[in-house]
């Protein structure tokens, strides 16, 4: 669908991403792409290995393709391939080439990066509540570095929430201005 306004939910482990991500899609009547990360690694009968990253960030590449054909107006992505080159290379040391080269051709509209203001839940796919806010300066840097448009969403509860629409709403009617 032409028109379509890619939305990537943003930012470090338990910052309420997937949760915001349904949210958004419900308040705007369309659809969101799910954390394939979580899908896989549940699904995983081992650890999971360096080499799961790529298979990992292909299936979400994968999966933002399928439901864009079901989106209205916007396509809202719980997670994007910074999230999968930080997690690599915070995890490993360094990021498989294919993902940094996908980074920059996989374009989005607007980056939501979700704030630490929200308590830490505990999960067994999470695995660094002590390093929260180097993780998000790491996500602040990388949006930044690269110039991406992108708003830090804080909050707790339905204000969170209210926080990205304004931001999509004012946002958006900016951009189809210009």
């Amino acid at each position: 669908m032409s028109g379509l306004k890619k939305i990537a939910i943003t930012g470090p482990e338990s910052t309420g991403k997937s949760i915001l991500s349904e949210q958004l899609a419900q308040h705007y009547k369309t659809v969101w792409v799910k954390e394939f990360a979580r899908y896989y690694i549940d699904n995983l009968r081992r650890p999971y290995r360096k080499e799961d990253i790529l298979i990992i960030a292909k299936g979400q590449i994968r999966a933002e393709k399928m439901k864009s054909a079901e989106a209205v107006k916007f396509l809202f992505c719980d997670t994007e391939l910074i999230v999968t080159k930080i997690w690599s290379e915070v995890k490993y040391g360094s990021c498989d080439p294919w993902i940094l080269k996908k980074i920059d051709q996989n374009i989005y509209d607007l980056f939501l990066l979700c704030n630490i203001d929200i308590p830490w839940m505990d999960d067994p796919q999470r695995e660094h509540p002590e390093m929260r806010e180097h993780l998000f300066d790491l996500y602040y840097q990388e949006l930044t570095r690269r110039n991406l448009p992108f708003f830090v969403i804080s909050g707790t509860g339905n204000d969170r929430l209210k926080n990205a629409i304004t931001v999509i709403d004012e946002f958006m009617v900016k951009s189809f201005k210009e």
